[in-house]
């Protein structure tokens, strides 16, 4: 139960410039073999100058404690005040306080407390850059006023500069001597993949440090992704690793080695859960659940050794999983506004088409899974003007198509497919970014003519027209110069799937010639076996997708993966599943998009999905697919709901909510805090 945050003093800030200051912060944490490495994008700053404002009514003098991130004015009705008070007593009567805070380095934020004036999402707060003084020294104008932004910094003594995740101490599991140099050293294991900061205590003299995901990448002292160099009296930042080689400077020493293990912490009391009758998946589960939470940091990151960036590709995966295994909403919100930045636009998310469209996508998610309209209308603006990006550069045919600069990522993938001209998966992209665009501006209030609907529909026709081969049952892959590539790909076809873009009987002839169609080149990442897999679950496949995720994820674990990796290629062995990028160690060994099954499960096995806004209303479709039983939980806005199955029987246990279970024809209601049980 979250703690009733009214009545109560909180830290307050220009809405997304939290997020702004302390993604910059995070993306600029990577480092390729000791040398720092910023991300290739625009990043913005917060605004300097911010200035606050409440008007209240008392009803007897009031005197209230003043704290600030920054320099400050304070006016009392139009009047400035003398310094910077930590105290100030307002009079009786209605008054309008004003305060204008000045800050370079982090974030403008205030906190003000007193009997009844208190520092909440009630203010309104804009950016200082609309005001003019005419001759008699009279001001005019304004800045639009939105309302504040706050999080969880209540207390007067913990301000949002001082937010940093938690710690706790852990210890390698082994340890051995090795002679891979002429001066030796030795080699730590910490049983898994885990991120922190490694402490080498008791340090006399300079240690050189090498990190890896595998044994081999930490002794390969000339080509491992990340070390250091630690000189007595010194710290480290965090790293990504499994395994640490440590060797000694001549005359140095220390006394032991060990890391503060670095964490976002969750509410396991909210928690999804997911046991069965096969031990593989139970443990595919359990490893996909803890690539998620080392991924999951101040903001969600791809993965945690290489990029460590967030990306909008990535984290649509995240927020989906994330829906099914911790619900943590303040991180989804926290990436979606760190994604975006400010105006003016002057790219693409990440630089990447897709993951412009991704972006608008996972904003629609977020409102169908928490019903939350506050931050749609905080965020609707922002994808006002990046939509008007998107749409001043589409072509004579009304369709996206990659400009120079423009990123056209799709996927990696080991064959042969060119990224030009109008590609119909990214217009199937564009079609669901208008859809987000079109219910965002309805609870916006802002849909007089109902534009983005019909923007979207027309460009589906166009794609259906100009990329659907009846002959081939299928959406071919590109038109370049006027000239159709008849390539046939999973992506654009699986997304129709998903997206509803086509009939049930489009969808049928999909599966079987294209999904299903072994002369169809295979995906080999995660990133897009999570769409693939939705798409089969669609269309009722979930034995086939339990046993693709035995014989994928489950192939990763016998390989020896603790956390799931950036790709996964059967074919390859030993050390070539490192590899990357053209680098011998390249490869992310916990990343996020690996940690599909989270979602698939959650979805399409336990068949938990909300219907209406919030889980408002919501559904329950279970499918064994394959399994004996499953038990579980899925976390919602209200609680949890608990499902368990098995051939013969299902009982199901709600928190709150309106739901219907769907068994076969059968729809059964299920009442909040009653337990159903309903005979196979």
């Amino acid at each position: 139960m979250q703690e009733d945050k009214r009545n109560k003093a909180t830290w307050i800030w220009y809405p997304g410039d939290f997020e702004i200051w302390l993604g910059n912060i995070f993306n600029n944490r990577r480092t390729e073999r000791g040398a720092m490495f910023p991300p290739f994008w625009k990043q913005d700053s917060h605004w300097v100058t911010v200035a606050f404002s409440k008007r209240f009514e008392l009803t007897e003098a009031e005197t209230i404690t003043i704290a600030c991130e920054g320099q400050f004015n304070l006016a009392l009705d139009g009047k400035l005040q003398f310094g910077m008070p930590k105290t100030f007593e307002v009079p009786k009567g209605r008054h309008q306080l004003d305060l204008k805070v000045w800050n370079q380095t982090t974030p403008p934020a205030i906190f003000i407390d007193g009997k009844t004036i208190k520092t909440d999402n009630s203010w309104l707060v804009t950016y200082e850059d609309k005001i003019w003084i005419d001759e008699n020294g009279v001001a005019h104008g304004s800045g639009i006023y939105v309302p504040a932004a706050s999080w969880n910094f209540d207390s007067i003594d913990n301000p949002p500069s001082t937010y940093q995740l938690e710690r706790k101490e852990q210890h390698p599991v082994c340890r051995r001597a090795t002679t891979t140099s002429t001066t030796g050293g030795m080699l730590y294991d910490f049983g898994r993949e885990t991120f922190g900061y490694l402490k080498v205590k008791g340090l006399k003299g300079t240690v050189r440090i090498y990190y890896g995901e595998s044994e081999e990448e930490a002794l390969d002292q000339e080509h491992c992704e990340t070390l250091d160099v630690l000189h007595e009296g010194e710290s480290l930042g965090s790293k990504a690793f499994r395994y640490v080689y440590i060797e000694k400077e001549e005359g140095s020493s220390y006394d032991e080695v060990l890391m503060d293990y670095e964490y976002a912490p969750h509410d396991l009391q909210h928690s999804g859960s997911f046991r069965c009758s096969d031990e593989e998946l139970n443990r595919i589960w359990e490893v996909a659940a803890y690539t998620m939470d080392l991924t999951t940091r101040e903001f969600f990151m791809d993965g945690i050794k290489r990029d460590r960036w967030t990306w909008s590709g990535d984290a649509i995966q995240s927020y989906l999983m994330n829906y099914y295994l911790r619900f943590d909403t303040e991180c989804v919100k926290r990436t979606i506004r760190q994604l975006r930045g400010k105006d003016p636009v002057t790219a693409h998310v990440n630089t990447i088409m897709d993951y412009t469209f991704y972006w608008f996508k996972s904003i629609l998610d977020y409102y169908q899974y928490t019903g939350d309209t506050t931050f749609i209308r905080e965020i609707y603006p922002r994808m006002v003007t990046l939509m008007d990006y998107c749409i001043v550069r589409t072509n004579t045919n009304g369709l996206m198509e990659g400009l120079p600069d423009d990123w056209i990522f799709v996927d990696w993938v080991d064959f042969p497919m060119h990224k030009r001209g109008e590609l119909c998966f990214e217009q199937i992209l564009f079609v669901e970014a208008l859809r987000a665009m079109a219910v965002c501006s309805r609870l916006c209030d802002d849909d007089d003519d109902g534009y983005y609907q019909m923007e979207a529909e027309r460009t589906l026709k166009k794609v259906k027209d100009l990329f659907w081969s009846e002959e081939c049952h299928a959406f071919l892959h590109a038109i370049e110069d006027g000239t159709m590539n008849p390539q046939i790909t999973k992506f654009p076809n699986m997304f129709a799937i998903i997206c509803d873009d086509v009939t049930p009987t489009e969808k049928k002839s999909i599966m079987e010639h294209v999904m299903l169609n072994p002369s169809v080149d295979p995906i080999t990442t995660p990133y897009m076996h999570f769409y693939e897999l939705e798409a089969l679950c669609t269309m009722g496949l979930q034995e086939k997708v339990l046993k693709e995720m035995k014989a994928y994820w489950g192939g990763m674990l016998r390989e020896g993966a603790t956390s799931f990796w950036e790709k996964y290629n059967p074919e390859e062995k030993g050390i070539q599943h490192l590899a990357m990028y053209g680098r011998p160690y390249g490869k992310s060994l916990c990343h996020a998009w690996g940690a599909s099954p989270i979602y698939i499960i959650g979805k399409y096995f336990f068949g938990v999905k909300p219907t209406k806004a919030g889980y408002e209303s919501y559904e329950i479709r279970p499918v064994l697919g394959g399994l004996e039983w499953m038990e579980g939980e899925v976390p919602t806005p209200f609680g949890k709901i608990t499902i368990k199955m098995n051939q013969q029987e299902i009982s199901v246990f709600s928190d709150g909510g309106k739901g219907t279970l769907v068994i076969g024809d059968r729809q059964i209601d299920i009442p909040p805090k009653q337990e159903i049980n309903i005979t196979l």
